[in-house]
């Protein structure tokens, strides 16, 4: 029988980026995938004929470029299309509207405040000011501050310096913002609801907090520091849907002669004697690797894939404790044709772009108190996106595919699982607020495909339908992520390592979770210490 250099559990895109960079180093690579398809959350799939739906992920812009540079992805067909506007919708008719030239969008807020017109540029500098601190880290692997290996001692000496070397008052700034409100944060520049409204749903996008809640500031930087073409903060479709992401993936892990294996759900993973030694199939299939690789988020891999008597205590507890939280949902809808809201001018560069209709702060906080108390939001926050305004391939001419994403919405409906009936009247709830602003938006819809926190859990296999796979609340950031100990892509199991989101940097399609592992198992092999486990314990 076969025995694999390494096999990666999820076809997902940090399970095929860490496919890649193994296969790429010349190790011998299986990619299993429980579904028949690729792509994890990012996926494109056709439910109705003529129309391609992006069916969770649904916007790229995290995707690290390095990556895209070392794994020639543009060449094995990706191409990522700039968004050109958005808007946000207010209740009185109006919109504010959001353009890509920095000088447009300036005018378009001072047409509702000249202070806050002038404040925008105050905002853009302190919030690039924190993507710059940040950005070198996603790349490089957390220190581990209990350690003293020389790489992490060098680690964070390299944390420590760029720190200091902020000054006092951006030191200061730099530990408040990564604790404050996105509300707070917004208030020391802004006077105008929409406007602040318009920049608070990053900062809770994903997240099971509302923007009065502390630590949603560093969320809006999770959102803000991608890139397309070298645009910083720029956020574009993927020609093709979200799936043509993990295609290019596939097509450039499979042209390095790996190999996926579709329909191959994980039951569990071979441990023998506290060493990975491969894992076994829901069919009773057995296959043997000299290393594995989990992109499941932390909880489904040690909770439901690792037997716990091969576990220590303290890590399990640990786990156990990790926050999942899931608060998204999503509705995907095949239109007949091109919807009208009467706000907008014709053919306005708004509509090819994420539109919201949430216009305050206070109407997301009150979407937040409806998933406290265990309900989809009544009113809820969506990121509204057409990507066939850009992008003609994923509808017949004339029609339009068009994505919502829903927050805030609950992994269970006040303590129970949700129903198909629970599921149909959380959809209806998303198109009547659709319909308030798009007068006949209910007349072009052709299909419907609603997903709440139990279709994305069951399909995906993200626990509770967490899509960052794990909060990204600073308890849980770098050297946190998922365990204190174990945040360096290993695991207490000897050749059983972690690259999905649950490690750092975190979600979103990003990348950097799977090179970074990848990068350590390499470290690993040429030490020749593979199946070493860290020698120390989460306390």
């Amino acid at each position: 029988m076969k025995s694999w250099d390494a096999i990666v559990i999820g076809a997902g895109h940090n399970g095929l980026v860490n496919a890649c960079y193994l296969q790429r180093a010349g190790l011998d690579v299986l990619v299993v995938e429980k579904n028949d398809w690729i792509g994890g959350a990012a996926t494109s799939r056709s439910l109705t004929p003529g129309y391609l739906y992006s069916n969770c992920s649904y916007v790229c812009s995290l995707f690290r470029p390095e990556i895209m540079r070392d794994l020639e992805l543009p060449r094995f067909g990706l191409q990522v299309i700039s968004y050109e506007g958005g808007a946000v919708f207010t209740q009185d008719g109006d919109y504010l509207a959001n353009y890509r030239d920095h000088n447009a969008h300036r005018r378009e807020f001072a047409r509702f405040s000249p202070r806050d017109a002038e404040a925008y540029d105050r905002y853009a500098r302190d919030v690039t000011r924190q993507c710059r601190f940040i950005q070198p880290l996603l790349m490089r692997t957390a220190a581990d501050p209990t350690s003293l290996r020389p790489r992490d001692i060098s680690e964070l000496v390299f944390l420590a310096k760029k720190f200091s070397g902020l000054g006092a008052k951006e030191m200061a700034d730099t530990l408040r913002f990564w604790t404050m409100s996105i509300s707070d944060f917004l208030d020391e520049y802004f006077e105008t609801d929409v406007i602040k409204a318009n920049f608070a749903l990053s900062g809770i996008i994903g997240t099971a907090l509302g923007p009065m809640s502390p630590g949603t500031a560093y969320v809006l930087l999770h959102h803000y520091m991608g890139e397309v073409d070298g645009s910083v903060g720029a956020w574009g479709y993927a020609r093709g849907g979200m799936g043509a992401v993990t295609k290019a993936l596939a097509a450039a892990f499979e042209a390095s002669g790996g190999t996926i294996r579709t329909g191959a759900e994980v039951d569990r993973v071979l441990v023998r004697n506290g060493i990975a030694k491969g894992i076994v199939l829901a069919n009773g299939d057995e296959i043997h690797g000299k290393m594995v690789i989990s992109n499941a988020d932390v909880k489904r891999t040690f909770l439901k894939l690792v037997d716990e008597k091969e576990l220590p205590s303290p890590f399990l507890r640990r786990v156990k404790n990790f926050k999942m939280r899931g608060s998204s949902g999503k509705v995907n809808i095949a239109l007949d044709s091109m919807p009208e809201f009467p706000a907008l001018p014709k053919d306005s560069p708004v509509y090819r772009g994420d539109m919201h209709f949430t216009d305050t702060v206070e109407r997301m906080e009150r979407g937040y108190d409806d998933w406290k108390a265990g309900r989809w939001s009544a009113d809820p926050f969506l990121d509204m996106v057409i990507p066939t305004t850009l992008d003609p391939t994923m509808a017949p001419p004339g029609k339009h595919f068009m994505s919502c994403f829903v927050q805030y919405c609950p992994p269970k409906v006040e303590g129970r699982e949700w129903t198909d009936a629970d599921r149909d009247a959380f959809g209806e709830t998303v198109i009547a607020q659709i319909a308030d602003y798009s007068p006949g938006f209910r007349e072009r819809i052709v299909h419907m495909e609603i997903r709440t926190p139990r279709e994305i859990e069951a399909e995906v296999g993200l626990t509770e339908g967490n899509i960052f796979q794990g909060e990204l609340t600073f308890d849980q950031l770098l050297f946190n992520r998922p365990v204190p100990g174990y945040a360096q892509y290993r695991s207490p199991i000897g050749g059983l390592y972690m690259c999905g989101s649950s490690t750092h940097p975190g979600g979103g399609v990003m990348g950097a979770p799977g090179r970074n592992a990848a990068a350590e198992i390499l470290r690993d092999l040429k030490r020749g210490t593979k199946h070493m486990s860290p020698a120390h314990d989460v306390i």
